[in-house]
């Protein structure tokens, strides 16, 4: 349904909910949405939170190419990457992300592209 038309697992489970009227996929499979889309072979290779941070961060970066003096938006971009950091080190001790993958700003923008 979703999936394959490049929606999120989250996206996926709004359209169950609010169009099929399932309320927890969970209760109805067993099994979240999630790993449901792995045994399917259609699982997201960034996971859906880390995907969403650094797709706010490329969004930072370019409001600051615009307007340099904003003190706010450096700092907030500073938070955001350290999210990013420490959310990737996460998912690199369980496994879900390549041990070296690495988050660069130089390359973001092709990962969310």
């Amino acid at each position: 349904m979703g999936a394959k038309k490049g929606l999120t697992p989250s996206q996926i489970g709004v359209i169950l909910r609010d169009s099929h009227g399932v309320a927890q996929v969970r209760f109805v499979t067993g099994n979240k949405i999630l790993r449901i889309l792995k045994t399917k072979g259609l699982a997201p290779d960034l996971p859906e939170d880390l995907y969403h941070l650094i797709k706010k961060a490329v969004a930072v970066r370019k409001h600051l190419e615009r307007n340099r003096k904003d003190k706010d938006a450096k700092f907030r971009l500073i938070l955001t990457e350290s999210r990013i950091h420490r959310l990737a080190r996460y998912y690199k001790t369980r496994r879900v992300v390549a041990p070296n993958w690495k988050y660069e700003s130089s390359t973001a923008s092709a990962l969310v592209a």
